[in-house]
């Protein structure tokens, strides 16, 4: 083999080597990252009347609170496992943004990390969150959401969600009562607003329908 041909070989090897680890990275990080304009804000109706199920050896009663209707950028996702009745009633948490957050996802060198059920961002540099107003501004553009599936089909396809889907959810927020025969007992309430920040402020979701967009 001349050397022009080994040339030709070796470039066409790392080139290879290039593609196979992108192709690792989006799948390692589950998905990619990317900015969507026109998202907008989520519906929230009135509503009454709930549902029961069963989950990790509790009754579960599910009071609706409001139907809600969001379409939104996942800029992060989390998967939660376990046998407990929180991984079992939601196994993902979807930390979603509209509006100028959505649009500017890209622009905004936004850090985005999800732990414990909460959503946490950052910038390096609080100027640059001009293109979308400021913090205050984030926090009502974007939301952590508790993903409870209505059913197994609904379950499924809320696995399949990943870092930078555009997607659509709806169903209903809720507060959730769960107990066991011997006593014991679980709450799981949702926010109703999206203005509240801190401890109560992620929207739990009874999902009955989600697509992608």
């Amino acid at each position: 083999m001349n050397k022009k041909s080994v040339s030709s070989t070796v470039k066409l090897i790392v080139f290879l080597l290039i593609i196979m680890a992108g192709a690792g990275y989006l799948i390692w990080s589950g998905g990619s990252r990317r900015s969507v304009a026109g998202i907008r804000e989520p519906v929230q109706g009135d509503a009454s009347g709930g549902t029961k199920m069963t989950a990790a050896g509790y009754s579960v009663e599910v009071t609706y609170l409001a139907s809600y209707d969001i379409e939104g950028l996942v800029v992060h996702r989390k998967k939660y496992g376990g046998s407990g009745i929180g991984a079992s009633l939601a196994p993902v948490d979807l930390a979603l943004a509209w509006g100028s957050v959505a649009a500017n996802n890209n622009n905004i060198n936004f850090h985005w990390k999800q732990s414990g059920r909460w959503v946490y961002w950052r910038v390096y540099d609080i100027s640059d969150l001009a293109p979308v107003g400021g913090e205050a501004d984030v926090d009502r553009q974007s939301s952590n959401n508790h993903i409870v599936p209505a059913n197994e089909t609904i379950r499924t396809k809320v696995k399949k969600v990943r870092r930078g889907d555009h997607i659509r959810i709806k169903g209903y927020l809720v507060d959730i009562h769960a107990e066991k025969p011997d006593g014991s007992y679980f709450n799981w309430g949702s926010s109703t607003s999206r203005d509240d920040t801190g401890d109560g402020a992620c929207e739990l979701i009874y999902v009955t329908d989600i697509e992608w967009l």
